[in-house]
C-alpha cells in the first residue's frame, strides 16, 4: 500500500461467535463523521455463522477487510493479527458486540490536531443487560478532558485512569501504531487482564496522551455469555498480577507515593474481597480450612504488606469494612464478609452489578 493510501485509522474487531451482534458494531463505523479509515474484521475460527457474515459485510465497503484464522487462537492472538496487518496511522480494538456513536472518530481526529499524542483515551457507556436480552439500566463513564505532552505530567496522572476504571480496557483508547511496533509489543494471551497488561506495557515510556470527556463508546454488559459471570479459577492470582504491575510500574516512574499506594491498595482490596466472594463458589471446590489457608496466604504476601497498610476506601461501605479487617488480620470476619456477599451476589445478580457499577 502506498504511503498516500494510508487510512488516518485502523479500526480492529476480533470476531468470534458474534453473529447477533456483529452487523450493529461494523454499522456504526460505516455511519462515521470521519471517513478515513479502515476496518479490519479478525475472524477467529468462530463455530457460528460469523466468518461467512463478516464476508458479505465487506462486500459492501471496500475499507472493510476480514482476515480468517481457520482455527480459535483467543482475543489477544486476533489483535494481534490485527496489529500485524494494520495500515493506519492510529489502530483502535473495539469489540464486535459493541457499539459506538457517529462521531467519535472525528472527535479524536480533533484532539490529535491540537496535540498529536501517543494514545487518546474517551469514556464510556456501560449498558447492563439481562439474560433475556434487556436493556435494565446504563452507567457513565465520564473522564476528565487533559491534554499531556511531558512525561511527567502524564504518569502522576495515570494512577486516577486505574482508580476511575479506565485504564484497563483496549476499547477505549487509540495507540499510534508507529509506537506498537517500534516497541515490538503485543497482546499477551491470558485471562482477564491482557488488556491492562498490554496497556501498562505500552503507557510506560510514552510522553504524550489526550483524555477526551466524552462517552461515545456503548459498551455492552451481558450477564449471560460474558466473560465476567463464568468462574476463573485463577481469578486472585490474575489480579495480583495486576496490581503488582502497576505498583512496578509507578515505582519505575518514581510516582509511588503514600498517596498513590493508598489508591493501589484500595483497589487491590476489591480485588480480595471478590476473591473471598468467589471462594465460595461451589465451583471453587474450596473447603472452610482452604478458605482460610488462603486468606492466610494473602496477608502474608509482600504486595499485600506494601499496600494494604495504605488503603483508603472513599465511598464504599463495604470496602471500608473489608479493609479494616484486612488491616487487622481477622480471617474469621473476613471470610463472613465474602460468604454474605456472595450471597448477594448469586441471589440478586442484577442489584449486584449495579451496586458495583457504581461504587
Amino acid at each position: 500500500m502506498k504511503e498516500m493510501e494510508k487510512p488516518f485509522f485502523t479500526v480492529v474487531m476480533p470476531a468470534y461467535g458474534v453473529e447477533k451482534y456483529l452487523e450493529d458494531a461494523v454499522g456504526s463505523i460505516l455511519e462515521q463523521t470521519f471517513s478515513d479509515w479502515e476496518l479490519l474484521i479478525v475472524e477467529d475460527g468462530s463455530p457460528d455463522g460469523t466468518g461467512a457474515l463478516a464476508d458479505r459485510i465487506a462486500q459492501k465497503d471496500s475499507r472493510i477487510r476480514v482476515i480468517h484464522h481457520p482455527q480459535n487462537r483467543g482475543l489477544s492472538e486476533a489483535r494481534n493479527t490485527g496489529i500485524d496487518a494494520a495500515a493506519g496511522q492510529y489502530i483502535w480494538f473495539m469489540d464486535p458486540d459493541d457499539r459506538v456513536d457517529r462521531d467519535i472518530l472525528e472527535k479524536v481526529h480533533l484532539s490529535l490536531g491540537e496535540n498529536p499524542a501517543q494514545l487518546v483515551i474517551f469514556g464510556h457507556t456501560e449498558e447492563y443487560y439481562g439474560a433475556d436480552g434487556t436493556l435494565n439500566y446504563t452507567h457513565q463513564i465520564l473522564p476528565e478532558k487533559k491534554r499531556f505532552s511531558s512525561k511527567d505530567e502524564l504518569r502522576s496522572y495515570v494512577i486516577r485512569l486505574e482508580q476511575e476504571t479506565i485504564y484497563g480496557y483496549a476499547w477505549n483508547k487509540m495507540y499510534s501504531l508507529d509506537y506498537i511496533r517500534e516497541k515490538g509489543l503485543r497482546f499477551e494471551t491470558v485471562t482477564l487482564i491482557e488488556d491492562i497488561v498490554f496497556n501498562i506495557q505500552y503507557c510506560m515510556d510514552i510522553e504524550s496522551m489526550n483524555i477526551l470527556d466524552i462517552t461515545p463508546y456503548h459498551y455492552a454488559k451481558r450477564l449471560e455469555g460474558s466473560l465476567t459471570t463464568k468462574f476463573v479459577p485463577d481469578y486472585y492470582e490474575l489480579h495480583h498480577r495486576r496490581i503488582r504491575m502497576l505498583y512496578e510500574q509507578q515505582q519505575y516512574w518514581h510516582t509511588d507515593t503514600d498517596e498513590t499506594c493508598a489508591i493501589l491498595g484500595s483497589l487491590y482490596g476489591r480485588y480480595i474481597l471478590s476473591a473471598l466472594e468467589r471462594n465460595c463458589d461451589k465451583r471453587a471446590g474450596m473447603s472452610h480450612r482452604d478458605r482460610k489457608r488462603f486468606c492466610r496466604d494473602v496477608f502474608a504476601s509482600p504486595l499485600f504488606r506494601a499496600l494494604i497498610p495504605k488503603a483508603q476506601a472513599q465511598d464504599s461501605r463495604a470496602l471500608k469494612i473489608a479493609l479494616a479487617l484486612m488491616k487487622a488480620g481477622n480471617t474469621a470476619l473476613c471470610l463472613a464478609l465474602g460468604r454474605a456477599v456472595h450471597l448477594i451476589r448469586s441471589g440478586m445478580p442484577m442489584l449486584y452489578s449495579k451496586v458495583k457499577s457504581e461504587r
